[in-house]
């Protein structure tokens, strides 16, 4: 029963209207054409569709049958092509974003905001992880985009820079640290230091800074949580080095901080993906948002770049 969807069409308005010449007419066909194409589908069915005389037509039992059945298969056809118009619009689909979790926290959605209000309809998945995570599912492709921190070339992917934040050094309002309006890196010389975990890019660049300004940290605590690393500062127990993007997550905790001079450490920020996977238009919009983000403020010592978005 190899059947187009225009016969199907033309059988449901021929059982709507109750009549091959209103059928004609609002398909704009010829009465003629309508009742060879309906001739056809039932002679390729092996039923009769509709009882015909010279006044009448009624819909048989096997008609109504095949109506219900055809009526659902067009509708679920007309409803997939509304998707897949909307798909290649950028206004349906799906896009998976993978993030450090303090990006995903604060610098991700003031632009998840922005772009689901302008695509209602896609649906968006953010997912955080530690960075080798992220980029393990760029190159996977489990994810289609990855806002993370970039420290090193990356041939095989596509980065663009969309900020940078600087790091700091947080500690409790009693510590001494709070008489001074500038810290250097050897400042931390001989300070308890609570650590983030080896695995976390915060340690990663802050082992690089330490080494840059030859000072050891003398760490007492390592964490991979920055709710608990804020708490263990806060607690006395040492002093902790952060990005600008983090000081929202450590605000709980009382702390006060400084940005570190000597060396000044940034921290890149960047939309990451695979060069060798297409993006959807959906994914492209995403991305264009992101160039075009909202102008609300961010956290201290933390700087938007410019952006082209072509």
């Amino acid at each position: 029963m190899d059947l187009t969807m225009q016969q199907l069409r033309l059988v449901l308005a021929v059982h709507d209207a109750g009549s091959f010449t209103l059928a004609a007419d609002q398909l704009q066909l010829t009465q003629s054409s309508v009742s060879r194409a309906v001739r056809e589908v039932e002679r390729r069915l092996g039923v009769t569709l509709f009882e015909r005389t010279t006044r009448t037509l009624a819909t048989t039992p096997e008609g109504r049958e095949f109506c219900r059945i055809a009526r659902r298969v067009v509708e679920s056809f007309d409803a997939g092509i509304h998707h897949f118009e909307g798909f290649l619009a950028g206004s349906r689909g799906r896009v998976r974003v993978a993030a450090l979790p303090s990006l995903a926290a604060i610098l991700l959605p003031p632009v998840v905001s922005a772009y689901r209000a302008d695509h209602p309809h896609v649906e968006l998945s953010i997912v955080d992880a530690m960075s080798d995570e992220v980029l393990q599912q760029v190159r996977a492709g489990t994810v289609d985009l990855a806002v993370t921190v970039v420290a090193e070339p990356l041939p095989d992917l596509h980065v663009k820079p969309i900020a940078t934040d600087r790091f700091c050094c947080v500690f409790p309002p009693q510590h001494r640290f709070s008489a001074r309006r500038e810290l250097d890196w050897a400042h931390l010389a001989g300070e308890p230091h609570i650590a983030f975990d080896p695995t976390s890019s915060i340690r990663q660049h802050a082992d690089r800074a330490f080494t840059t300004a030859k000072v050891r940290p003398h760490v007492v605590m390592e964490s991979r949580n920055i709710s608990t690393v804020a708490g263990l500062v806060a607690a006395g127990l040492g002093v902790a080095v952060v990005p600008g993007l983090v000081l929202p997550l450590v605000r709980f905790a009382g702390l006060e901080h400084r940005a570190l001079r000597e060396p000044e450490v940034r921290r890149r920020i960047a939309v990451v993906r695979n060069p060798h996977r297409p993006l959807a238009a959906a994914s492209q919009a995403f991305l264009r948002a992101v160039a075009e983000r909202p102008a609300t403020p961010l956290p201290p010592e933390t700087t938007w770049l410019q952006v082209r978005t072509a």
